[in-house]
């Protein structure tokens, strides 16, 4: 059934009223004005031609730590590790290109290679010679391949749920992109109630999305041009997730010390592969939650970013 969904789609989206249900973009004054005031700490640099959206909060005499969000989030997912950490790190977010209000590629071309040169360059920009980070998701992914290329300037990472090893199965909303008419139709409309949907898979516990969350996610998957970057990213995810894209070899090389966060609720990208990654990875440090989804530093903030600390402090939990 979920598979019909973009077919189903467009003979609702001729109906009358359509624009009130959710239909097109929201104006980027909007969007700047609701999620990244001023008063919030946003600011925005050019980067490769792309106006990238970030926050540097906390001590800025303190250790740097740079945070990577996931696929259709944000960088306000970290807003429970701020308020945890900013006492005692610099904390650098930023919304990746592609998602959040940093928003899409004029090219459309998402190749982590590229992405990992802007957030090197963004860095750069900051003037960050050191630094540790914690990435989820596909953020994680980021996060552990900036690793591989700049070892020398990577002190920890910290992986939670992270992309890396091929999947059996592809989330089914990621599987979708490949559909013939997806990359059509997801720019129009993607309603709430599908947003909706895929938070709370993320989640090991629904209760525990917090007011507004939701509302959020929407808001800024609305973002001009997140939508259709959001297919063509999942149509990189889709091609990555191949069998013959094994990557325990590259792996293997990271000498950076690791903390490996996982939800054993994670629907999106099994908990089984911490297996891999204890296997593959020399420093590794795992730290597997129970009842907890795809997005620990979202569900739990306040114990997985205090597990964080601790393991930046001392190098183990």
């Amino acid at each position: 059934m979920r598979r019909l969904i973009f077919p189903l789609l467009f003979p609702i989206m001729i109906l009358p009223g359509c624009q009130s249900l959710g239909f097109g973009s929201l104006p980027m004054e909007e969007l700047t004005a609701r999620y990244a005031s001023a008063e919030s700490g946003s600011q925005f640099v050019e980067i490769q031609g792309v106006r990238m959206h970030y926050r540097d909060e906390g001590r800025q005499d303190a250790p740097v730590l740079l945070l990577l969000h996931g696929v259709v989030s944000s960088l306000h997912t970290w807003d429970g590790w701020v308020d945890e950490l900013k006492d005692d790190y610099r904390l650098i977010r930023v919304d990746v290109p592609g998602f959040g209000l940093t928003g899409p590629l004029p090219d459309g071309k998402y190749e982590p290679e590229r992405i990992v040169g802007m957030l090197d360059e963004l860095l750069t920009t900051l003037d960050v010679e050191q630094l540790s980070i914690a990435g989820n998701s596909l953020g994680g992914y980021m996060a552990w391949n900036y690793a591989l290329k700049r070892p020398e300037k990577v002190d920890k990472l910290i992986l939670i749920d992270p992309a890396g090893y091929p999947m059996e199965k592809a989330p089914w909303v990621i599987s979708l992109a490949d559909l013939p008419g997806a990359r059509s139709i997801a720019p129009l409309w993607i309603p709430k109630s599908v947003i909706g949907m895929n938070v709370s898979e993320v989640y090991g516990q629904s209760w525990r999305i917090r007011d507004g969350v939701i509302d959020r996610y929407y808001d800024i998957n609305r973002r001009p041009g997140n939508r259709a970057a959001m297919i063509d990213i999942f149509r990189m995810i889709n091609k990555m997730n191949n069998p013959s894209q094994d990557p325990s070899e590259q792996i293997a090389k990271l000498s950076t010390p690791t903390l490996l966060m996982w939800g054993d609720k994670d629907r999106w990208i099994p908990p089984s592969q911490a297996q891999q990654w204890q296997q593959d990875h020399p420093k590794l440090t795992l730290k597997m939650y129970p009842d907890i989804g795809h997005v620990p530093m979202e569900e739990i903030p306040v114990q997985s970013a205090w597990d964080a600390k601790r393991f930046l402090a001392t190098g183990k939990l």
